[in-house]
């Protein structure tokens, strides 16, 4: 449109210097003048027109933008929490805003368009890389939760009607978005879904040109690249080297399910995520909730409600451990220092950003606030673990579509510089509070044990990542689920392998009498040194160091 109107412009400049050609010295050359004046009003009135319908789309868009922003600022979270929101709140940033501003760069709106730039450099923008990752998170949505592309076209997810439908533009700006990552399967679902919407539209948002160009050669290459997998898995000739594939007999087998143990860890992570999987009633059935107080004082005035989760590794779940005014606190002191949240390099034992955790973090001392000192004791208590010498308190929050693939929280092994960049030693065990309720997805999740604990806001999960000998538990190889609707406030603390000196013997004892064994183990600086007595020590507080009451059975939903 402003092209078109430049060209325009163009054209009446070039009329206009054909006037000083001294046309006033013949009355034939002063009728064409007349014509001159008939072309140059008709040019006139298409400039007119041409800008006329450029300031309608323009108003139409400011009326469409204005109805979506009253809409958010009437509940800022739940509007965010929506992943489809997030998504085209980016996508207006970024694609939408960049055909606004190639509108209004033209004459008189000149001023408009510098203020723009302005604006870019003083208000906060998404970047293309943004739209990107918005586009991704909405892809792994669809895949971990197995939604159908024309209900999220809808604004419907898993049944439930959470937004305004997605425009035919919007289908295929997240069609492109996975073009360009090379993700030709969800191009083609993509465009296909942009190509019936359009058919549907009245005010085209996208040309079906550009549609079918991108859905031809996406189907293309998905088509080939199956058919090579499929040529991989026929059989040959008997020389291996006839063109055509050997006929096979057909015969109709009734397909059985995969018991659990076979499934790779992708398709478990992805069933617990969705809540396919459950733990049996003989598991279930073993599981109490009880009152405990851990032999501190303080807790013996108020107890503290756990619930078992699991038995072996033990996790266990507090109830209302953690309190309002102190999650709004630690969320304040915690935004202006989220960073994009890293993982360790095992090799280097640097921290980077990886793909397969899409979060941002923090890191809080205890001077910070007291309510932040506040938290690291009842840690404490809670633990009977020190935290003195443990990591800071990691807050996390996850956006869009938000998530934390299978990992560990200690180091193995051959992981000889983990936590290296932090000072601390390994992780002896976790503790994870939530700060918020998640309206759907979210989960922690443990593939190998089958179990799934569902964020509630004020609970914290408690489980030891090392056995009593130093090694890792490798059944503790958890995962956080991507957020689907809501937003996921988390907080850890990780207390860590040195401070087995510093643990608090809460029967009478001397924990002098373990210093020993406990500065041969910190001397060592190995997490696989096997002492009995420190066996038996550490096994003292993660099996029985807290005194329990009124035991009732558990429930799963955390």
């Amino acid at each position: 449109m402003a092209t078109s109107s430049r060209v325009i412009l163009a054209c009446l400049l070039l009329m206009v210097s054909r006037v000083n050609c001294e046309v006033y010295t013949a009355l034939v050359e002063m009728e064409e003048l007349l014509e001159t004046e008939a072309v140059l009003m008709r040019t006139l009135e298409d400039y007119i027109t041409a800008q006329e319908d450029r300031l309608n789309q323009l108003r139409r868009q400011a009326g469409e933008y204005a109805k979506e922003h009253e809409e958010a600022s009437q509940d800022v979270q739940g509007y965010l929490s929506n992943p489809i929101n997030a998504y085209l709140l980016v996508k207006r940033l970024t694609t939408d805003w960049k055909q606004v501003e190639s509108f209004m760069v033209d004459d008189i709106t000149q001023g408009f368009a510098e203020n723009l730039t302005r604006y870019h450099q003083i208000l906060k923008f998404p970047s293309d890389e943004d739209l990107n990752g918005a586009a991704v998170a909405l892809m792994r949505l669809q895949d971990t939760y197995k939604l159908d592309t024309s209900s999220v076209a809808r604004g419907e997810l898993n049944g439930i009607q959470y937004s305004t439908e997605l425009t035919a533009g919007d289908c295929f700006e997240l069609g492109r978005q996975s073009y360009n990552n090379g993700d030709f399967y969800h191009t083609v679902l993509w465009m296909t879904e942009a190509l019936g919407r359009y058919q549907d539209e009245s005010n085209k948002t996208t040309t079906k040109s550009d549609i079918l160009e991108y859905l031809a050669f996406s189907t293309y290459m998905q088509g080939k690249s199956d058919l090579e997998k499929r040529k991989k898995g026929k059989k040959r000739g008997e020389d291996g080297a006839d063109d055509t594939p050997a006929d096979e007999p057909y015969t109709v087998t009734e397909k059985r399910p995969q018991p659990l143990t076979d499934l790779p860890e992708r398709d478990l992570y992805e069933m617990l995520c969705r809540g396919d999987v459950t733990l049996p009633d003989s598991v279930l059935s073993q599981l109490k909730c009880s009152y405990v107080d851990g032999g501190v004082p303080f807790l013996k005035l108020a107890r503290v409600k756990m619930e078992e989760a699991f038995h072996k590794p033990r996790i266990v779940i507090y109830h209302d451990v953690i309190y309002d005014s102190e999650i709004a606190t630690i969320k304040r002191l915690a935004q202006p220092r989220f960073r994009r949240a890293t993982v360790q390099n095992y090799q280097t034992g640097q921290l980077e950003v990886a793909h397969y955790r899409i979060s941002k973090s923090a890191w809080l001392k205890e001077e910070d606030h007291e309510h932040v000192a506040r938290v690291n004791q009842r840690a404490e208590d809670l633990t009977s673990l020190t935290v003195a010498t443990a990591e800071e308190l990691q807050v996390v929050n996850y956006g869009i579509g938000g998530h934390y693939e299978p990992h560990f929280d200690f180091a193995r092994k051959e992981e000889h510089n983990a936590f290296k960049s932090l000072g601390t030693g390994n992780r002896i065990a976790t503790l994870l509070f939530y700060m918020s309720d998640v309206e759907q997805g979210g989960a922690t999740v443990f593939p190998a044990i089958h179990l799934a604990l569902y964020p509630k806001k004020g609970t914290a999960a408690f489980w030891y990542n090392l056995h009593p000998n130093g090694e890792g538990d490798y059944l503790t190889r958890h995962a956080a689920c991507p957020v689907l609707t809501g937003s996921k406030w988390a907080l850890s603390k990780f207390p860590v392998l040195d401070i087995l000196r510093e643990i608090r013997y809460r029967r009478g004892s001397r924990v002098d009498r373990y210093k020993g064994l406990t500065d041969t183990l910190q001397a060592t600086n190995s997490p696989t040194v096997k002492k009995d007595k420190v066996q038996t020590y550490i096994r003292s507080y993660s099996m029985s160091g807290q005194k329990q009451t009124t035991t009732t059975t558990a429930k799963r939903n955390v």
